[in-house]
């Protein structure tokens, strides 16, 4: 049987997710590649906590489908990293990369400690 409410919740989501990565755009004016770099590391970190942790399924829908997902960008990365030209683009894509594996780790081990 198909859960009706699950796709109110990646809207809901994904309307929450979307406005927080506006107000981080806000609050880090005239430097987007770091507002860009912020949003992507703590999504990261908090999809990584929240895999062992949330348990209910309508939660995760909620949460990594829609908020998480609407509130980390990959388009506006990687146009980002294109405008920035060849040296400062790959410096861009290594802090990414380096930062977002690393706020997955630290996620992960986050949530082990909090079950």
């Amino acid at each position: 049987m198909t859960d009706r409410l699950i796709p109110v919740l990646v809207a809901l989501g994904g309307f929450v997710g979307a406005a927080c990565r506006y107000a981080v755009g806000v609050a880090v004016p005239g430097s987007a590649p770091v507002g860009t770099l912020a949003v992507n590391v703590l999504g990261s970190l908090a999809l990584a906590a929240s895999v062992g942790v949330v348990r209910s399924r309508r939660l995760r829908y909620f949460l990594a489908t829609g908020l998480l997902s609407s509130f980390t960008t990959y388009s506006t990365f990687a146009v980002q990293t294109v405008s920035l030209g060849p040296v400062w683009g790959l410096a861009n894509v290594g802090a990414n990369y380096a930062l977002g594996f690393a706020a997955v780790l630290a996620g992960l081990a986050l949530g082990r400690r909090l079950t």
